[in-house]
């Protein structure tokens, strides 16, 4: 073991500009310098799986969130099963007792510690809580949409000082159903250009895009929002409503036909511009591959399925596995690439 860490070190040392530790350890097998057998040791030293540590590391934050949360809907649950039984001050006192005790628990962990964002996201859950307590017990007659804005609104001080990627990405989802439930309620925010049947979805891809590069902008600054996880979500909520659109397109043949399929393009290449050459990563390469085979293969069917024939579905299946045959190729090539 001690032979494979001095090897591993070695490496790092005299080729500063390796990619990654899973590619120093691939030179240092193919360079005999680690023999097969020492293999799984080499991995561990790197880190490239995890060990004993990490694997406690993990179960703790997971049994500490599973906690965190069990304890939030527990309150929720037990007010809304005894909601009969429990006069109006007593349900406000409980939901704002717990909502108290949660920030305390953060005041006194600190931003830094697990458990103490945990606590903050159980407020943020209170928070909504209370604020549909409010609406229910007093029937203020506002809109739905009114409440999940509410909260965004009250909750986005706790999201700039606790510098916590999972309160802003809760924030996001917050302001995306307030869209969906504003234009439920008024619709007609562009008006004439576009479709009314598609408007949600052109509101829903705008948001999150101008949302998708704004945390990719300051992740640069702020670290903290430097999660893969968190990015990889944004541009989800980004494409879906775009294919979509570019889906709706197709068989609409009346709809904005030229709008949707530019957008598309344009998305498209960005994103590959982006994270192709800019910010690596496969993962938003291959949400594109996806989107374009989706957009592809959804064109060809319009096209070739009119008769039903058994000849279509076939050429159709074919089209699907090189095309993703195509694309899991290019993807690999483009990997080695970065790689190399």
């Amino acid at each position: 073991m001690r032979d494979v860490h001095r090897a591993y070190k070695k490496s790092v040392n005299l080729n500063e500009t390796m990619i990654s530790p899973r590619k120093q350890i691939i030179e240092l097998i193919e360079q005999q310098a680690i023999p097969p057998e020492k293999t799984s040791d080499a991995l561990a030293v790197a880190n490239i799986f995890p060990n004993g540590k990490a694997w406690q590391t993990f179960i703790d934050h997971l049994l500490l969130w599973v906690g965190g949360l069990a304890l939030a809907f527990s309150g929720l649950f037990f007010i809304a099963y005894n909601w009969s039984d429990i006069g109006r001050l007593a349900k406000f006192g409980l939901v704002e007792l717990f909502m108290v005790l949660a920030i305390i628990v953060f005041w006194k962990q600190g931003e830094t510690k697990v458990s103490g964002k945990i606590s903050l996201v159980v407020a943020t859950i209170f928070l909504g809580v209370l604020l549909a307590l409010y609406g229910q017990t007093y029937q203020t007659g506002a809109d739905t949409w009114q409440l999940f804005f509410n909260w965004a609104l009250m909750m986005l001080p706790w999201a700039m000082i606790a510098r916590f990627a999972v309160i802003w990405v809760i924030w996001i989802v917050l302001i995306n159903l307030s869209i969906i439930l504003y234009h439920q309620t008024f619709g007609g925010i562009f008006l004439l250009l576009v479709d009314s049947d598609t408007e949600i979805l052109w509101l829903l891809f705008f948001f999150n895009t101008l949302a998708l590069a704004t945390w990719e902008y300051l992740s640069k600054t702020w670290r903290w929002l430097a999660k893969y996880w968190a990015i990889r979500l944004l541009a989800v909520s980004s494409g879906v409503p775009i294919t979509w659109l570019v889906l709706h397109a197709i068989f609409d043949p009346v709809g904005s036909n030229f709008l949707s399929g530019l957008v598309w393009m344009i998305w498209l290449s960005v994103l590959y511009y982006f994270y192709r050459r800019i910010k690596t990563d496969l993962f938003m390469l291959a949400g594109g591959c996806l989107s374009g085979i989706v957009v592809l293969i959804t064109l060809m069917s319009k096209q070739m399925l009119n008769d039903w024939s058994a000849g279509s579905f076939l050429i159709l299946f074919f089209m699907v596995i090189g095309l993703g045959a195509g694309a899991a190729v290019w993807l690999r090539n483009v990997y080695q690439e970065w790689h190399s």
